[in-house]
C-alpha cells in the first residue's frame, strides 16, 4: 500500500522510519512545512514528496498518518475524511474537547476509519494486563496505579503549546487506565506542584502531578506524573484485584534503584525516552493501522476513545485549579472557553 505522512518533526521522523520498514507499505509520500525536513526524509528513506497537504491527499495514497502540530490536527483530519482516506493521527484530536466532539461527529457520519495514537495499547505487557482483567483472574479491582515520569522537561516552546501536563502527558495514563480496566472514569481529583523550571508556573502548569480517578465500579486509579525523573523514562501500570495483582513495566530497564540489601534488580540500562521504551509498541501501532487501511480491522483506538481521555484531562485541570473533586458529567456540561 501507499501511505502519506504529514509532519516530520521528532515523532513524524520516527514514524517515517517505522512505516518505511513495514512489509505492507510499498511507498511513502511525505509533507512538512519545513522543506529541509522533507528533503532529509526523501534522501534518507527514498520517500516521495508533496508540496502541500492537499497535494499529498490527492496523490493516490491509501491512507494518511498525521504527525503535525496539535493545532493542525482538526483541519487535517477533516481533510482526510473529505478525501475518504483512513487516517492515523497523533493525540490529541484537538486542543479543545468541544472541538474534538465535532471531529467525532464528522468522523462518525463519514464512515471513514480514524485511529488515534495511544501506543501503550500496543505494548505487550499492557495488553497482558488488560487480558488478566478481562478473564477475571484478578477478581474485582480495587486499585490501579499508572505512572509516567519524564527524564527531563521538554523545551519551553513545547511547554507553552502543550496545554499542560494533564492534556499532554497524563492522557496516556488516563487512556491506559480505561483500556486495561475496561471501565469509565466518573470522578477526578488532581493536584500538582512546581519545584523546577519557572516556565511551568508562567504557563499556569505544573511539573509534577497526582490524579485520583474513581472508576464506575468504585475502583481507584492513582496516576503519577513528573517532568523530572533524572534516572530515566519511567512508565508503569499496576492492577490490584481481590484475587491477584499484575504490573507492566517492572523489567530490567525500569529506571529505579532498589535500596533493599542484596537486591540488584533492576540491573539493566534505564530507558532514556519514550521512543526506546515503546519502540515495539509504536511499530505494532502503525502495523495495526495498515490493517485498518486494508479494511481487515476497525480502528483499535477511536476518536471516541481520545475524546473521552480529553474530558478526563479537562476534569483534572479544573480539579487542580479549584482544589476539589470534579465529576465527569460536570466538566462535559461546561461550555467551551470563548
Amino acid at each position: 500500500m501507499r501511505l502519506g505522512l504529514i509532519g516530520l518533526g521528532r515523532i513524524g521522523a520516527f514514524h517515517a522510519t517505522t512505516l518505511s520498514s513495514l512489509d505492507q507499505v510499498e511507498s511513502l509520500v511525505v509533507y512538512d512545512a519545513a522543506p529541509a525536513l522533507v528533503a532529509q526524509t526523501v534522501e534518507r528513506l527514498g520517500a516521495g514528496a508533496a508540496d502541500s497537504p492537499e497535494v499529498l491527499l490527492r496523490s493516490g495514497v491509501d491512507g494518511v498518518v498525521i504527525a503535525a502540530a496539535t493545532n493542525a490536527h482538526p483541519e487535517l483530519i477533516l481533510a482526510a475524511l473529505e478525501a475518504g482516506l483512513p487516517t492515523f493521527c497523533e493525540k490529541p484530536v484537538a486542543s479543545d474537547p468541544h472541538a474534538s466532539e465535532e471531529i467525532l461527529r464528522r468522523a462518525a457520519s463519514s464512515g471513514v476509519q480514524v485511529q488515534i495514537g495511544y501506543p501503550r495499547r500496543f505494548d505487550a505487557a499492557f495488553a497482558a494486563a488488560r487480558e488478566a482483567v478481562a478473564d477475571g483472574s484478578l477478581g474485582w479491582l480495587h486499585t490501579v496505579r499508572s505512572t509516567t515520569l519524564d527524564p527531563a522537561p521538554p523545551p519551553d516552546g513545547y511547554v507553552r503549546a502543550s496545554g499542560g501536563i494533564f492534556r499532554d502527558c497524563s492522557v496516556h495514563d488516563f487512556d491506559a487506565v480505561r483500556f486495561v480496566t475496561g471501565q469509565e472514569v466518573v470522578e477526578v481529583y488532581a493536584t500538582g506542584s512546581n519545584q523546577g523550571a519557572a516556565i511551568f508556573a508562567e504557563c499556569d502548569d505544573v511539573d509534577t502531578a497526582a490524579t485520583v480517578l474513581t472508576l464506575e465500579s468504585g475502583a481507584l486509579a492513582v496516576v503519577s506524573n513528573s517532568r523530572y525523573n533524572a534516572r530515566g523514562y519511567d512508565v508503569r501500570l499496576e492492577v490490584h484485584g481481590s484475587k491477584d495483582s499484575v504490573a507492566a513495566g517492572l523489567e530490567e530497564r525500569w529506571p529505579i534503584r532498589s535500596t533493599e540489601p542484596g537486591v540488584s534488580f533492576p540491573g539493566g540500562t534505564a530507558h532514556a525516552f519514550f521512543m526506546d521504551r515503546f519502540a515495539d509498541a509504536f511499530r505494532a501501532e502503525l502495523d495495526a493501522f495498515t490493517e485498518v487501511v486494508s479494511g481487515s480491522r476497525t480502528s483499535p483506538c477511536t476518536v471516541a476513545d481520545a475524546v473521552e481521555v480529553g474530558w478526563i484531562a479537562e476534569a483534572a485541570d479544573l480539579s487542580r485549579r479549584q482544589h476539589r473533586p470534579v465529576r465527569m458529567d460536570e466538566v462535559r456540561a461546561k461550555p467551551s472557553a470563548p
